[in-house]
């Protein structure tokens, strides 16, 4: 999966480098209210660290502030064309509405893999649903009701549904979502932005979100899945085609089957290599901070093909903001 003579590890510490760099330059602008700031920022950030990395790289799945085709975008060739053929799902500012309002779980996401390893998305919507490992016998299931499947899943783990946690995005549009999952007894984790993070949260027990449901970016889907490749899990996602546009969008992209409900194998086919820096703190990572003349960054890294987790923490003089981690 990873250039010749590089091992999974090495290859992922040099797209940490990528993601560091966003996330700092992101994080610089966090609080300011300006989502498109520090969109822009991230995306120049990440655009020049991606430059310097051995791989044939193409973006497949992105939504740069440069729009589809633009920066970051679909179609953006990245790496210094040495090396293997790399398809790339990224956004240097997962969650721009959250840094720009300081709020917790803003990230800079890149997942790697062979070529035509991910559904290549557009950035349209996707009705999403996900859990963690070990949870086969569950058979949740992205038609069935909300609440159905909160029983099911409290059924799997062998507890009662009022100790079921789903998140969901907090937006008017999953106000039928919401209602059945109360209904049927589980509890509800609103969030405002950040699925990405919410998703992967499935996976870790300290998190407490037993399950994710609902409708949000399907570039933010593909990249979830590729971290729940790397640490198992269960999530079935389908386009949600709002207009005659989004079909375009989505025959253009390559998809045949717009209609078809994804499993995680079909969302990421092989291995893959998923990286994320925190921008800010939140669930997942603690994010960017300046402290005594110093920059500290933390990054989780992970590779499906071996299952390992690495939490990296990154320290530099903050003049060296944009350089390499450790």
């Amino acid at each position: 999966m990873t250039p010749a003579g590089t091992s999974d590890s090495t290859f992922g510490f040099a797209l940490t480098r990528a993601t560091e760099a966003a996330a700092m330059a992101a994080a610089a602008l966090a609080g300011r209210g300006d989502e498109m700031a520090a969109d822009l920022a991230a995306d120049s950030a990440m655009v020049r660290a991606l430059s310097g990395v051995a791989m044939k790289g193409r973006v497949v799945v992105g939504d740069g502030a440069g729009g589809e085709g633009g920066v970051l975008g679909r179609g953006y060739v990245a790496g210094d064309g040495r090396g293997e053929d790399i398809d790339l799902a990224l956004t240097a500012l997962e969650g721009s509405t959250l840094a720009a309002k300081a709020m917790p779980n803003a990230l800079s996401v890149i997942a790697a893999g062979r070529r035509d390893v991910f559904l290549p998305s557009p950035d349209i919507y996707m009705d999403k649903i996900a859990v963690g490992p070990g949870l086969e016998s569950a058979g949740v299931d992205l038609d069935a009701p909300a609440g159905e499947n909160a029983l099911r899943v409290a059924r799997a783990k062998g507890v009662d549904v009022r100790e079921i946690t789903a998140c969901v995005l907090d937006r008017p549009r999953h106000e039928k979502i919401i209602a059945d999952l109360r209904r049927a007894g589980a509890r509800v984790n609103l969030i405002g932005d950040g699925d990405v993070a919410a998703i992967i949260a499935t996976t870790m027990p300290q998190a407490g979100i037993d399950m994710y449901v609902g409708q949000g970016g399907a570039p933010q889907g593909v990249l979830a899945a590729a971290a729940l490749k790397c640490v198992g899990g269960q999530m079935y996602a389908r386009l949600a085609l709002r207009s005659s546009e989004d079909k375009r969008l989505a025959h253009e992209a390559g998809i045949e089957r717009i209609n078809d409900i994804f499993a995680l194998e079909d969302l990421v086919k092989g291995d893959a290599v998923f990286v994320a820096t925190g921008v800010t703190s939140g669930s997942l990572l603690e994010g960017v901070t300046l402290a005594d003349g110093f920059v500290s960054a933390e990054t989780l890294l992970m590779s499906s093909r071996d299952g390992v987790v690495r939490r990296i923490r990154m320290r530099a003089p903050d003049t060296q903001a944009g350089g390499a981690g450790e």
